[in-house]
């Protein structure tokens, strides 16, 4: 099943804190200290989002990050693989690979035994098409999430009748 690493989670939440410091360069020092994660984790998050053309860098004591590119252009999807690779499949699958001649130890019937495989695969499909559909700018509005503490009051989602 599709999980977010750590490293996926902090750089999510980095790019949601410059979508809402736009204009400004913001220290990974900061962003950790903000939301209280590791400054490590969230440096190497940086750096990977960096690489990958998403943000710029400042060095110097008054160094940080901001977007390099507009936040509506920039995609869930984009960021979570920048940061982590695209999705895997289920055990069933990579066993079927192995099977197929892509490693050792293969069983050319286990991805017929796995039940599970097929439902499990579309339900990860849908949730990654859903992350390559959802902008950086969208997981940061008000509308979009829940608002925590950190990002302001906390008002009511607005629901449609």
């Amino acid at each position: 099943m599709l999980r977010l690493t750590k490293r996926a989670e902090y750089g999510l939440t980095a790019l949601v804190h410059l979508v809402d410091h736009s204009g400004e360069t913001v220290s990974a020092r900061k962003i950790s200290e903000h939301y209280s994660l590791p400054h490590r984790l969230v440096g190497e998050a940086l750096k990977d989002l960096c690489r990958a053309g998403f943000l710029h860098s400042e060095r110097g004591p008054a160094g940080g990050y901001q977007l390099a590119r507009q936040p509506g252009s920039l995609t869930v999807g984009e960021a979570v693989a920048a940061l982590e690779g695209a999705p895997e499949g289920t055990d069933c699958e990579a066993k079927a690979l192995v099977g197929l001649g892509y490693g050792p130890l293969g069983d050319l019937n286990v991805e017929s035994k796995c039940l599970i495989r097929s439902p499990l695969h579309k339900i990860q499909e849908d949730i990654w098409r859903q992350f390559e559909r959802t902008t950086i700018q969208e997981l940061a509005s008000p509308e979009f999430t829940l608002l925590r503490n950190e990002r302001g009051t906390l008002q009511p989602l607005q629901t449609s009748a």
